[in-house]
């Protein structure tokens, strides 16, 4: 509720004595009042009010003004200058002719917030002041409420959930949100608590849009529900309206005789609405033979305890009846055939406690006595008899009693006593029971005791009704389930079964059995169990592989389990899933199936042609085929037949990858046909069939070997690495293979040989100069041989070369001679390494690599030093393991020289110069000389002082500089430092002069 004035003006922040606010509220009406009082109107008062009123999400306003009218005593002015008593009184300011205003045509009514809220922050105070706003804090503070902040952009959602949905109770709520990413997962939570899905609650996912909806609505689904989307979520609140309970049908007035029972039956609009009204039965006023219905009451209902008991008594003996109750307040009356038996000296009635009592002198008569008649009219009664010498109960009528039973009405349920409950859902089960006195109640499920008053599953029980509840129903409380009333006049029993209906379970083992270009054929298992409910059909799901959108494939349910999906996009993996639907609603979904392809056969294999036969055996080779399509080639089937059949025998169980294959096994001299089928994911290809009939026969083919081209020169390798070398050779039929070297035969153990139909394998694992030599293979059939001869070398690093020698030295230089290694390493010395060190430092340092002859020049040797040298041997194995030193050494020889005398005399390459200070700072002189040996310089201060001249402008002090320089050659300079101290505006000025 708010308060303002103008457009703008919150009164709430003026209240106070000039101002003030009050609020009432009517309990009956229910109407709120609420007033504002101005204390002693002003002019500053009057003016457009306004009075709003907001709740949630509605607003209403009234408008209203104040006027203060003006003073009209001002405008009479009194005649003469003697004050306000002098003169008359002047009407003549009224009657003054006055000139007409020109009426301004109305201007445009302009909101000045409108203008506000599209100008720039910079701009308000201008807008302020032209359209006559002075409260700036208070136009700012209007502003920030009228702005509204545009929400925050979600990442993750195109549309939230509304701020709350309100559904009556039993009725069905749909909460929708959109998604940025349709594949994206979301999760739903009640309370906090994730929601999983059931018959009532149902997941639906359609595009980028999710879908919860909760069937049958009921109390317990009044909460707060997120839809959550990786990290960003989504809030709202359901509210479930119940309707109030009304009365359907009202009691009816019954007319019964005194004694006997009444029942009084009404009926309301919800089940279980007895839970908090109290329905009174049995009610009724015993007022002049009449009975009154007292339909509803606040009593609680009342018990006895103690009944009275049949007495047998002797007459003049007396009798006491005793009854307890379970309210001590309540007193009882004693009735005899029906007329109120009223105290006397004979007959006493007494109350003590709960206890009524009746105290009586027994005479000889028959009474029959009615002792209570309580506040909810509840009657025992019991006969007496009387005689002369004692009571007897032989004859004594039984008292009222009424068997039990059971009033149990499941017409509803469809079967008879069979009660089906969704699972999830809440079953409650009310049983009407009779009897007199009131009978025992008992349910069980199977031979087990159902006990509890509280808890899941409970029963509770009231007088006449006896109710068996299970909160949530599960499988597990499916069963046969019996109530077994008893009293002391029989019993009573009903069976009734319970049976739990909910989702079935997934379908099982879904998996592709078939593809084509753009289709599959999937097929699926039944559930195992079918939630108690028979199944209506399938849907269906499909998604890429590797993301998390599925796609719905039907609507209608598909009641076949086998299904072929459709408009699919080749080469490209898929998965499947299935949902089973019954009567409850839908179950979870099938584990995924394994991912498959869509994709054609590919087209037949080309130009199969025949590579060799044999008397029993027959070599294929073909080309892959031209279109192979997304799923590629998984390997090829080759059959054969018969020429002039048509009973084709497949060669391979497995297919081929390569495109090459020896059908074996054939008849000897049959002519056959031969084909080549590729095969993929997708099935069979065409077949490519050879369309001439081959022979199978041997047929004679001259030896040849084919020698590798690496071969045909000479074959070196180094000691100790492994040789393998494959010749391949032909001929038919097989030819005989012999192995020589140097022209013998090769008995070597460590050379191994193997041979093929079609090659032959010289193989030594470790080389060693033994096996140098020249190997010849020969291949022969019959009369017909081919021959090869393979040169094999084994080579090793060389030996040191021999004596060497240096043989002359002159200069810097010496030279060196030796001669060959005497082992070459079977193979051609490629050079030589020469390598020199001195003796002072016996570090060897590398004279020339690769040097070719056996001999050598050692340049730029240093004088005065003596030197060995070694040398290494080469070849294409690398440099000799052991090396070779010289047998002598060269010494390099010093030559005389005759030494210059560089001494000269001290001369001074830079003079001192004069320096100007100012007194109290430090300064330096210097000077240059140049000289050889080093000069050794004397610095001499011990001059006499001259004398102050007082001619001079200050005082002269001659101070030797300590620089008098004195070398071994006699060569000296000397010079004095003069100081003067001028006072110049009082600053001491040193003056330094050098004679």
């Amino acid at each position: 509720m708010k308060w303002l004035k103008g457009k703008w003006l919150d009164l709430g922040s003026k209240a106070g004595k000039h101002v003030q606010f009050k609020e009432t509220y009517d309990r009956n009406s229910k109407v709120y009042t609420y007033e504002m009082s101005i204390i002693k109107v002003v002019e500053g008062d009057a003016g457009g009010y306004r009075c709003e009123v907001t709740s949630k999400d509605k607003c209403d306003s009234c408008t209203f003004e104040v006027t203060q009218p003006a003073n009209i005593l001002d405008a009479f002015k009194r005649s003469g200058d003697a004050g306000e008593d002098a003169g008359d009184l002047d009407f003549s300011a009224l009657l003054k002719k006055r000139e007409k205003k020109a009426r301004d045509e109305p201007k445009e009514e302009v909101d000045v917030w409108e203008i506000l809220k599209d100008a720039k922050p910079c701009d308000y105070e201008k807008i302020a002041f032209d359209y006559g706003i002075t409260d700036l804090r208070g136009l700012l503070k209007r502003l920030k409420k009228m702005k509204k902040v545009e929400p925050k952009k979600s990442d993750a959602f195109l549309k939230k959930l509304e701020q709350c949905y309100s559904v009556d109770k039993g009725k069905r709520t749909q909460m929708h949100v959109e998604l940025h990413d349709p594949n994206v997962q979301v999760k739903w939570l009640k309370n906090g608590v994730e929601i999983k899905p059931s018959a009532k609650y149902v997941f639906e996912c359609v595009g980028n849009k999710r879908t919860l909806t909760i069937n049958k609505s009921n109390l317990s689904d009044d909460a707060a529900y997120e839809c959550v989307v990786g990290e960003e979520k989504s809030f709202t609140e359901v509210f479930v309206k119940e309707p109030p309970v009304t009365i359907t049908k009202l009691l009816d007035d019954v007319h019964v005789v005194v004694g006997e029972k009444v029942e009084f039956e009404c009926e309301v609009s919800e089940e279980g609405a007895n839970k908090s009204l109290k329905l009174c039965l049995f009610c009724f006023l015993f007022l002049s033979s009449s009975i009154h219905l007292c339909p509803w009451c606040s009593v609680k209902e009342l018990e006895v305890l103690q009944s009275i008991a049949d007495l047998s008594v002797k007459a003049c003996e007396q009798a006491m009846f005793k009854c307890e109750v379970s309210d001590e307040k309540v007193v009882g009356k004693w009735f005899k055939d029906g007329v109120e038996v009223k105290p006397g000296n004979r007959i006493k009635v007494s109350h003590i406690g709960r206890s009524n009592m009746f105290h009586a002198k027994v005479g000889v008569a028959i009474v029959t006595y009615h002792p209570l008649t309580l506040p909810i009219y509840y009657s025992v009664f019991n006969t007496v008899i009387i005689t002369q010498d004692h009571l007897s109960l032989s004859d004594i009528p039984p008292p009222l009693t009424d068997p039990p039973k059971i009033h149990l009405d499941t017409s509803s349920t469809g079967s008879k006593n069979t009660i089906v409950v969704v699972a999830g859902n809440k079953l409650r089960l009310d049983v009407e029971i009779t009897g007199e006195p009131v009978p025992t109640v008992c349910w069980m499920k199977g031979d087990t005791v159902i006990s509890e008053a509280e808890g899941r599953v409970r029963v509770e029980t009231r007088t006449t009704l006896s109710s068996f509840v299970i909160e949530g129903a599960e499988r597990p409380d499916e069963g046969q389930y019996s109530i077994i009333v008893t009293n002391p006049a029989g019993e009573d029993r009903a069976e009734l079964t319970v049976k739990i209906v909910d989702v079935p379970n997934p379908p099982e083992n879904v998996r592709c059995m078939g593809v084509g270009e753009d289709t599959a054929t999937i097929t699926w298992d039944p559930p195992k169990f079918d939630g108690g409910a028979p199944i209506k059909g399938y849907l269906m799901e499909r998604k890429k592989q590797g993301s998390s959108r599925w796609t719905k494939l039907n609507f209608e349910v598909f009641e076949s389990t086998t299904y072929e999906a459709k408009k699919m996009i080749e080469g490209v993996f898929y998965e499947m899933r299935v949902f089973a639907v019954n009567g409850i609603g839908i179950s979870q979904p099938s584990g995924n199936s394994k991912p498959f392809m869509p994709i054609a056969p590919t087209s037949e294999p080309t130009r199969l042609t025949v590579e060799d036969v044999t008397d029993s055996t027959c070599a294929l080779k073909w080309r892959p085929p031209e279109r192979v399509g997304a799923g590629g080639v998984d390997g090829y089937i080759i059959e054969w037949c018969k020429e002039g059949e048509d009973n084709w025998v497949a060669a391979n169980k497995e297919p081929v990858d390569k495109n090459t294959y020896r059908v074996k096994g054939l008849p000897t001299g049959e002519k056959l046909l031969f084909r080549v089928v590729a095969m993929n994911i997708a099935g069979r290809s065409p077949p490519c069939t050879m369309k001439q009939s081959v022979t199978v026969r041997e047929i004679m083919e001259y030896p040849k070997i084919r020698l590798p081209r690496q071969l045909r020169t000479k074959f070196i390798r180094k000691v100790g690495e492994k040789i393998n070398l494959v010749i391949p050779f032909q001929g038919k039929p097989r030819p005989v293979v012999n192995w020589l070297k140097d022209g013998e035969p090769l008995e070597n153990k460590s050379v191994g040989i193997r041979t093929s139909d079609f090659d032959t394998i010289l193989f030594i694992r470790s080389a060693e100069r033994d096996h140098s030599g020249t190997y010849t293979l020969s291949v022969q059939i019959d009369n017909m041989q081919d021959k090869a001869d393979i040169h094999i070398q084994i080579v090793d690093k060389p030996g040191p070369p021999i004596n060497v020698m240096v043989t002359d030295v002159w200069g810097f230089n010496a030279a060196l001679e030796w001669k060959p290694p005497k082992d070459t390493g079977n193979t051609d010395i490629t050079g030589y390494t020469i390598q020199k060190a001195d003796k002072k430092t016996q570090g060897w340092f590398t004279v020339y690599e690769h040097n070719r002859r056996p001999s050598c020049t050692a340049s730029d040797l240093v004088m005065g030093n003596e030197y060995s040298f070694r040398v290494f041997s080469e070849n294409i194995c690398g440099l000799s393991d052991e090396v070779a030193f010289s047998k002598n050494t060269a010494i390099i020889g010093k030559t005389a020289f005759k030494e210059k005398d560089m001494s000269s005399s001290p001369k001074f390459t830079a003079p001192l110069v004069d320096r100007v200070v100012v007194a109290g700072y430090s300064t330096a002189i210097s000077c240059a000389v140049r000289a050889y040996p080093k000069l050794i310089l004397i610095y001499n201060d011990s001059l006499p002082r001259p004398n102050t001249n007082p001619d001079d402008a200050g005082p002269i002090v001659h101070r030797p500089l300590g620089l008098p320089i004195t070398c071994h050659l006699g060569a000296r300079i000397q010079a004095f430092l003069k100081v003067r101290t001028i006072h110049v505006l009082q600053r001491n000025i040193i003056f330094v002069h050098f004679d």
